[in-house]
Protein backbone atom coordinates (compact mmCIF):
# COMPACT_ATOMS: atom_id res chain seq x y z
CA UNK A 1 0.00 0.00 0.00
CA UNK A 2 1.66 3.67 -0.90
CA UNK A 3 1.49 6.22 1.17
CA UNK A 4 -0.78 7.80 -0.89
CA UNK A 5 -3.69 4.90 -0.21
CA UNK A 6 -2.31 4.89 3.38
CA UNK A 7 -6.16 5.48 4.91
CA UNK A 8 -8.10 4.90 2.02
CA UNK A 9 -9.73 2.08 3.75
CA UNK A 10 -10.69 3.40 6.59
CA UNK A 11 -14.47 4.49 6.38
CA UNK A 12 -15.98 7.45 8.69
CA UNK A 13 -19.77 7.71 9.22
CA UNK A 14 -20.53 11.46 10.58
CA UNK A 15 -23.83 12.68 12.05
CA UNK A 16 -22.98 16.09 11.31
CA UNK A 17 -23.93 19.69 11.05
CA UNK A 18 -22.58 23.77 10.77
CA UNK A 19 -19.15 24.12 11.19
CA UNK A 20 -17.02 22.46 13.53
CA UNK A 21 -17.59 18.86 13.49
CA UNK A 22 -17.85 19.22 9.54
CA UNK A 23 -14.05 21.30 9.26
CA UNK A 24 -13.03 17.75 11.40
CA UNK A 25 -13.70 15.20 8.88
CA UNK A 26 -13.20 17.42 5.98
CA UNK A 27 -9.04 16.90 7.34
CA UNK A 28 -10.02 13.26 7.62
CA UNK A 29 -11.33 13.40 3.81
CA UNK A 30 -7.87 15.28 2.86
CA UNK A 31 -6.30 11.98 4.45
CA UNK A 32 -7.64 10.14 1.51
CA UNK A 33 -10.47 8.38 4.18
CA UNK A 34 -13.90 7.95 3.21
CA UNK A 35 -16.40 10.02 4.20
CA UNK A 36 -19.77 9.78 4.46
CA UNK A 37 -22.11 12.65 6.02
CA UNK A 38 -25.20 11.20 7.45
CA UNK A 39 -28.48 13.91 7.37
CA UNK A 40 -31.92 13.64 7.89
CA UNK A 41 -34.19 13.26 4.60
CA UNK A 42 -36.50 16.55 5.34
CA UNK A 43 -34.29 18.66 7.24
CA UNK A 44 -30.51 18.39 6.03
CA UNK A 45 -27.39 20.34 7.68
CA UNK A 46 -29.22 23.72 8.34
CA UNK A 47 -25.61 24.95 6.61
CA UNK A 48 -26.77 23.99 3.50
CA UNK A 49 -29.30 26.83 2.97
CA UNK A 50 -27.40 29.39 4.52
CA UNK A 51 -25.22 32.17 1.92
CA UNK A 52 -26.03 32.60 -1.88
CA UNK A 53 -27.66 30.07 -4.56
CA UNK A 54 -24.53 29.55 -6.43
CA UNK A 55 -25.46 26.97 -8.39
CA UNK A 56 -29.17 28.39 -9.91
CA UNK A 57 -32.09 27.54 -8.47
CA UNK A 58 -31.06 24.62 -6.48
CA UNK A 59 -31.85 24.89 -2.97
CA UNK A 60 -29.60 23.19 -0.05
CA UNK A 61 -26.41 23.71 -1.59
CA UNK A 62 -25.83 27.41 -0.78
CA UNK A 63 -21.84 29.10 -0.76
CA UNK A 64 -21.49 28.49 3.53
CA UNK A 65 -22.14 24.99 3.47
CA UNK A 66 -19.40 24.29 0.51
CA UNK A 67 -16.05 25.35 2.33
CA UNK A 68 -15.80 21.84 4.73
CA UNK A 69 -17.16 19.47 2.74
CA UNK A 70 -15.29 19.22 0.26
CA UNK A 71 -14.14 15.09 -0.06
CA UNK A 72 -17.23 13.75 1.18
CA UNK A 73 -20.37 11.32 0.08
CA UNK A 74 -23.70 12.54 1.62
CA UNK A 75 -26.67 10.04 2.56
CA UNK A 76 -30.26 10.49 4.41
CA UNK A 77 -31.16 8.11 7.22
CA UNK A 78 -34.16 9.24 9.43
CA UNK A 79 -33.53 7.69 13.08
CA UNK A 80 -36.20 8.67 14.57
CA UNK A 81 -38.05 5.28 12.76
CA UNK A 82 -36.90 2.09 14.04
CA UNK A 83 -36.23 0.98 10.64
CA UNK A 84 -33.61 3.88 9.98
CA UNK A 85 -31.44 2.84 13.72
CA UNK A 86 -31.72 -0.86 11.77
CA UNK A 87 -30.21 0.64 8.66
CA UNK A 88 -27.57 2.51 10.99
CA UNK A 89 -26.26 -0.87 12.70
CA UNK A 90 -26.12 -2.53 9.47
CA UNK A 91 -24.26 0.29 7.99
CA UNK A 92 -21.43 0.42 11.26
CA UNK A 93 -21.66 -3.61 10.94
CA UNK A 94 -21.60 -4.14 6.66
CA UNK A 95 -19.53 -1.24 5.15
CA UNK A 96 -17.81 -1.50 7.66
CA UNK A 97 -17.18 2.02 9.66
CA UNK A 98 -14.28 2.32 11.24
CA UNK A 99 -14.87 6.10 12.73
CA UNK A 100 -18.98 7.49 13.57
CA UNK A 101 -18.49 11.33 14.61
CA UNK A 102 -21.96 13.41 15.50
CA UNK A 103 -22.33 16.68 17.04
CA UNK A 104 -25.89 15.99 18.26
CA UNK A 105 -27.01 17.40 21.44
CA UNK A 106 -25.92 14.70 24.15
CA UNK A 107 -29.45 13.74 24.98
CA UNK A 108 -30.26 12.48 21.55
CA UNK A 109 -27.74 9.83 21.32
CA UNK A 110 -29.48 7.22 22.66
CA UNK A 111 -33.48 8.46 21.11
CA UNK A 112 -31.38 7.86 18.27
CA UNK A 113 -29.60 5.15 18.57
CA UNK A 114 -26.23 7.03 17.76
CA UNK A 115 -24.77 6.12 21.48
CA UNK A 116 -21.36 5.08 22.03
CA UNK A 117 -22.53 1.73 23.72
CA UNK A 118 -25.16 1.33 21.16
CA UNK A 119 -22.94 1.13 18.66
CA UNK A 120 -19.75 -0.05 20.53
CA UNK A 121 -22.11 -3.45 20.57
CA UNK A 122 -22.66 -3.65 17.20
CA UNK A 123 -18.76 -3.11 16.58
CA UNK A 124 -16.70 -3.45 19.29
CA UNK A 125 -13.51 -1.90 17.88
CA UNK A 126 -15.35 1.32 16.49
CA UNK A 127 -13.74 4.71 17.34
CA UNK A 128 -16.81 7.00 18.47
CA UNK A 129 -16.61 10.69 18.58
CA UNK A 130 -19.09 13.10 20.01
CA UNK A 131 -18.69 16.68 20.00
CA UNK A 132 -20.58 19.04 22.51
CA UNK A 133 -20.26 22.71 23.88
CA UNK A 134 -19.53 21.78 27.35
CA UNK A 135 -19.09 17.74 27.73
CA UNK A 136 -21.99 14.92 27.14
CA UNK A 137 -23.86 15.86 30.57
CA UNK A 138 -24.97 19.35 28.97
CA UNK A 139 -27.33 20.30 26.27
CA UNK A 140 -26.28 23.64 26.70
CA UNK A 141 -26.54 25.66 23.38
CA UNK A 142 -22.75 26.54 22.04
CA UNK A 143 -22.20 28.83 19.27
CA UNK A 144 -18.71 29.83 18.72
CA UNK A 145 -19.13 33.33 19.28
CA UNK A 146 -20.55 32.80 22.40
CA UNK A 147 -17.80 30.44 23.39
CA UNK A 148 -15.33 33.17 22.52
CA UNK A 149 -16.99 35.02 24.59
CA UNK A 150 -17.21 32.61 27.61
CA UNK A 151 -13.55 31.31 27.51
CA UNK A 152 -12.61 34.51 27.55
CA UNK A 153 -10.87 34.85 23.79
CA UNK A 154 -13.04 38.59 23.47
CA UNK A 155 -12.28 39.59 26.91
CA UNK A 156 -8.51 39.06 25.27
CA UNK A 157 -9.62 41.05 21.64
CA UNK A 158 -9.91 44.23 21.20
CA UNK A 159 -8.65 47.95 21.82
CA UNK A 160 -7.63 48.62 25.93
CA UNK A 161 -10.49 51.65 25.87
CA UNK A 162 -13.03 49.44 23.48
CA UNK A 163 -15.60 47.16 23.40
CA UNK A 164 -14.84 43.59 23.21
CA UNK A 165 -14.73 42.24 19.88
CA UNK A 166 -14.88 38.54 18.30
CA UNK A 167 -12.15 37.32 16.03
CA UNK A 168 -12.89 37.10 12.55
CA UNK A 169 -12.61 33.56 11.86
CA UNK A 170 -14.86 30.79 14.04
CA UNK A 171 -12.10 29.64 15.69
CA UNK A 172 -13.54 27.62 19.11
CA UNK A 173 -15.02 25.34 15.59
CA UNK A 174 -12.35 25.34 13.80
CA UNK A 175 -9.90 24.14 17.04
CA UNK A 176 -11.99 22.15 18.40
CA UNK A 177 -12.11 20.16 14.89
CA UNK A 178 -8.03 20.10 14.95
CA UNK A 179 -8.18 18.79 18.70
CA UNK A 180 -10.82 16.02 17.16
CA UNK A 181 -8.80 15.21 14.83
CA UNK A 182 -5.60 15.12 16.56
CA UNK A 183 -8.01 12.40 19.28
CA UNK A 184 -9.15 10.29 16.35
CA UNK A 185 -5.38 9.83 15.05
CA UNK A 186 -4.75 8.55 18.44
CA UNK A 187 -7.25 6.32 18.72
CA UNK A 188 -6.43 4.91 15.03
CA UNK A 189 -3.22 4.06 16.74
CA UNK A 190 -4.37 2.39 19.66
CA UNK A 191 -6.40 0.12 17.80
CA UNK A 192 -3.68 -0.67 15.46
CA UNK A 193 -1.85 -1.46 18.34
CA UNK A 194 -4.49 -3.11 21.05
CA UNK A 195 -7.37 -3.52 18.72
CA UNK A 196 -9.67 -1.99 20.52
CA UNK A 197 -12.10 0.98 19.75
CA UNK A 198 -11.94 4.20 21.86
CA UNK A 199 -14.77 6.69 22.85
CA UNK A 200 -14.14 10.51 22.66
CA UNK A 201 -16.08 13.64 24.19
CA UNK A 202 -14.67 16.87 22.86
CA UNK A 203 -15.92 19.61 24.54
CA UNK A 204 -15.82 22.90 22.63
CA UNK A 205 -15.49 25.13 25.57
CA UNK A 206 -12.85 22.82 26.95
CA UNK A 207 -11.14 22.86 23.78
CA UNK A 208 -10.38 26.62 23.64
CA UNK A 209 -9.77 27.09 27.26
CA UNK A 210 -7.19 24.66 26.55
CA UNK A 211 -5.22 27.25 24.45
CA UNK A 212 -4.95 29.86 27.34
CA UNK A 213 -2.04 28.19 29.05
CA UNK A 214 -0.33 32.17 29.28
CA UNK A 215 -3.58 34.14 30.34
CA UNK A 216 -4.55 31.07 32.85
CA UNK A 217 -1.47 30.55 34.18
CA UNK A 218 -0.60 34.07 34.94
CA UNK A 219 -3.58 35.11 36.58
CA UNK A 220 -4.36 32.05 38.50
CA UNK A 221 -0.81 31.37 39.72
CA UNK A 222 1.06 34.78 39.07
CA UNK A 223 -1.89 37.30 39.72
CA UNK A 224 -0.89 38.90 37.09
CA UNK A 225 -3.97 40.81 35.04
CA UNK A 226 -4.30 39.91 31.05
CA UNK A 227 -6.44 42.10 29.21
CA UNK A 228 -6.93 43.26 25.79
CA UNK A 229 -4.26 45.56 24.13
CA UNK A 230 -5.61 46.21 20.69
CA UNK A 231 -2.48 45.41 18.55
CA UNK A 232 0.00 45.54 20.90
CA UNK A 233 1.80 42.69 23.29
CA UNK A 234 2.22 42.63 26.60
CA UNK A 235 5.46 41.73 27.22
CA UNK A 236 7.01 43.09 24.30
CA UNK A 237 7.63 45.93 22.11
CA UNK A 238 6.99 47.46 19.60
CA UNK A 239 4.80 45.15 18.15
CA UNK A 240 1.70 46.35 16.69
CA UNK A 241 -0.15 47.47 13.27
CA UNK A 242 1.74 50.29 11.52
CA UNK A 243 0.36 52.60 8.48
CA UNK A 244 2.81 53.09 5.63
CA UNK A 245 2.08 55.12 2.67
CA UNK A 246 0.24 52.61 1.34
CA UNK A 247 -0.48 49.80 3.49
CA UNK A 248 -0.20 48.48 7.39
CA UNK A 249 2.02 46.79 8.11
CA UNK A 250 2.98 44.31 11.20
CA UNK A 251 5.95 44.47 13.02
CA UNK A 252 7.05 41.88 15.56
CA UNK A 253 10.36 42.66 17.43
CA UNK A 254 11.20 38.99 19.99
CA UNK A 255 14.36 40.85 21.69
CA UNK A 256 17.12 43.52 22.27
CA UNK A 257 19.63 42.81 19.59
CA UNK A 258 16.72 42.89 16.84
CA UNK A 259 15.72 46.25 18.20
CA UNK A 260 19.80 47.15 17.96
CA UNK A 261 19.79 46.37 14.06
CA UNK A 262 16.40 48.31 13.90
CA UNK A 263 18.14 51.40 15.12
CA UNK A 264 21.07 51.15 12.50
CA UNK A 265 18.51 51.36 9.39
CA UNK A 266 18.45 54.62 7.58
CA UNK A 267 16.00 56.63 9.25
CA UNK A 268 15.81 54.91 12.50
CA UNK A 269 19.36 55.71 14.08
CA UNK A 270 17.39 58.31 16.19
CA UNK A 271 15.66 55.46 18.35
CA UNK A 272 18.83 54.14 19.61
CA UNK A 273 18.34 56.02 23.41
CA UNK A 274 18.90 54.70 26.01
CA UNK A 275 15.65 54.32 27.62
CA UNK A 276 14.80 52.03 24.36
CA UNK A 277 17.71 49.46 24.74
CA UNK A 278 15.92 47.20 26.93
CA UNK A 279 12.33 45.39 26.26
CA UNK A 280 11.84 46.64 29.55
CA UNK A 281 12.04 49.86 28.62
CA UNK A 282 10.38 49.79 25.16
CA UNK A 283 7.21 48.62 26.89
CA UNK A 284 7.20 51.18 29.67
CA UNK A 285 7.15 53.84 26.63
CA UNK A 286 5.28 51.62 24.47
CA UNK A 287 2.80 54.63 23.41
CA UNK A 288 5.85 56.90 22.90
CA UNK A 289 7.95 54.34 21.03
CA UNK A 290 5.04 53.30 18.56
CA UNK A 291 4.24 56.97 17.63
CA UNK A 292 7.87 57.78 16.79
CA UNK A 293 8.46 54.60 14.94
CA UNK A 294 5.05 55.11 12.64
CA UNK A 295 6.33 58.68 11.91
CA UNK A 296 8.90 56.98 10.13
CA UNK A 297 7.55 53.87 8.78
CA UNK A 298 4.77 55.77 6.96
CA UNK A 299 7.24 57.59 4.97
CA UNK A 300 8.02 54.15 3.32
CA UNK A 301 6.11 51.74 1.30
CA UNK A 302 5.10 48.25 3.16
CA UNK A 303 7.38 46.62 0.18
CA UNK A 304 10.19 48.68 1.15
CA UNK A 305 9.88 48.19 4.83
CA UNK A 306 9.64 44.29 4.52
CA UNK A 307 12.74 44.06 2.13
CA UNK A 308 14.32 46.24 5.00
CA UNK A 309 13.47 44.24 8.04
CA UNK A 310 13.75 40.69 6.52
CA UNK A 311 17.12 41.59 5.82
CA UNK A 312 18.18 42.25 9.87
CA UNK A 313 16.18 39.28 10.20
CA UNK A 314 12.99 41.22 11.99
CA UNK A 315 9.32 39.45 11.45
CA UNK A 316 7.01 41.90 8.96
CA UNK A 317 4.22 41.80 7.12
CA UNK A 318 1.86 43.56 5.22
CA UNK A 319 -1.46 43.35 6.44
CA UNK A 320 -3.10 40.94 3.95
CA UNK A 321 -6.54 40.70 2.52
CA UNK A 322 -8.15 37.49 1.90
CA UNK A 323 -7.54 38.12 -1.83
CA UNK A 324 -3.51 38.94 -1.27
CA UNK A 325 -3.77 35.97 0.65
CA UNK A 326 -4.94 33.42 -2.49
CA UNK A 327 -2.19 35.67 -4.79
CA UNK A 328 0.41 34.30 -2.43
CA UNK A 329 2.62 31.83 -4.86
CA UNK A 330 3.30 29.79 -2.17
CA UNK A 331 -0.71 28.98 -1.08
CA UNK A 332 -1.62 29.45 -5.01
CA UNK A 333 0.41 26.37 -5.99
CA UNK A 334 -1.28 24.06 -3.37
CA UNK A 335 -4.79 25.47 -3.62
CA UNK A 336 -7.09 22.40 -3.34
CA UNK A 337 -9.92 22.01 -6.04
CA UNK A 338 -13.40 20.62 -6.75
CA UNK A 339 -15.73 20.65 -9.63
CA UNK A 340 -19.29 20.52 -9.69
CA UNK A 341 -19.38 17.80 -12.72
CA UNK A 342 -23.40 18.73 -13.38
CA UNK A 343 -22.78 22.81 -13.33
CA UNK A 344 -19.01 23.02 -13.76
CA UNK A 345 -18.38 24.54 -10.96
CA UNK A 346 -14.95 25.13 -9.46
CA UNK A 347 -14.68 26.01 -5.92
CA UNK A 348 -11.22 26.31 -4.06
CA UNK A 349 -9.81 25.68 -1.01
CA UNK A 350 -6.85 26.39 0.74
CA UNK A 351 -4.05 23.70 1.80
CA UNK A 352 -4.29 21.61 4.97
CA UNK A 353 -1.83 22.88 7.73
CA UNK A 354 0.56 19.61 6.21
CA UNK A 355 0.44 18.69 2.85
CA UNK A 356 -0.97 15.28 2.67
CA UNK A 357 0.21 12.25 0.34
CA UNK A 358 -3.12 11.73 -0.85
CA UNK A 359 -3.58 14.91 -2.07
CA UNK A 360 -0.64 15.56 -3.92
CA UNK A 361 -1.00 11.97 -5.51
CA UNK A 362 -4.54 13.17 -6.55
CA UNK A 363 -2.93 16.74 -8.01
CA UNK A 364 -4.76 17.93 -5.26
CA UNK A 365 -8.57 17.83 -6.99
CA UNK A 366 -11.01 16.15 -4.47
CA UNK A 367 -14.63 15.96 -4.90
CA UNK A 368 -17.51 18.49 -5.04
CA UNK A 369 -19.21 18.90 -1.90
CA UNK A 370 -22.20 16.20 -2.02
CA UNK A 371 -26.21 17.41 -2.11
CA UNK A 372 -28.63 15.88 -0.08
CA UNK A 373 -28.61 12.36 0.08
CA UNK A 374 -26.54 12.00 -3.39
CA UNK A 375 -25.13 8.72 -2.49
CA UNK A 376 -28.15 7.00 -0.96
CA UNK A 377 -28.13 4.59 -4.50
CA UNK A 378 -24.42 4.03 -4.18
CA UNK A 379 -24.08 3.14 -0.54
CA UNK A 380 -27.44 1.72 0.76
CA UNK A 381 -27.92 0.18 -3.01
CA UNK A 382 -24.86 -1.93 -2.42
CA UNK A 383 -26.11 -3.11 0.69
CA UNK A 384 -29.66 -4.56 -0.75
CA UNK A 385 -31.98 -1.63 0.34
CA UNK A 386 -34.75 -0.81 -1.93
CA UNK A 387 -33.82 2.82 -1.88
CA UNK A 388 -36.96 3.93 -3.53
CA UNK A 389 -39.23 2.02 -0.93
CA UNK A 390 -37.24 3.35 1.95
CA UNK A 391 -37.68 7.09 0.41
CA UNK A 392 -41.46 6.18 0.04
CA UNK A 393 -42.01 4.97 3.74
CA UNK A 394 -39.73 8.44 4.75
CA UNK A 395 -36.41 6.63 5.99
CA UNK A 396 -34.61 8.23 3.62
Amino acid sequence: MTDANFFSRITVLSMEQATTLPFLTYLLAVEGMRVIRLEHPARGDPNRFVGPKVLGDEEGMNAYFFPNNVGKQAITLNLQTDEGKKILRDLIARLPVDIFCTNQLASSYAKLGIDYATLHAVKPDLIWLGITGFGPESDEAAYDPVLQARAGLMGLTGESDGPPMVSGLPLVDIGTGEHGYSQIMKALFKREVSGAGSRIDVSMFQSVVSWMVNPVMLTRSLNIEITRRGNTHRFFAPVSVFKTRDAYVYLAVGNDQQWEEITRLPGLEHLARSEYRTNAGRIAAVDRLNRELEQVLATRTAAELTEMFRAIGVPISKVNTVRDVIQDPYIERKMIAARDSRTGLEVHLPPPASVTDFLQTANFQMSFPPRLGEHNVEILGALGYAVAGLKERGVI
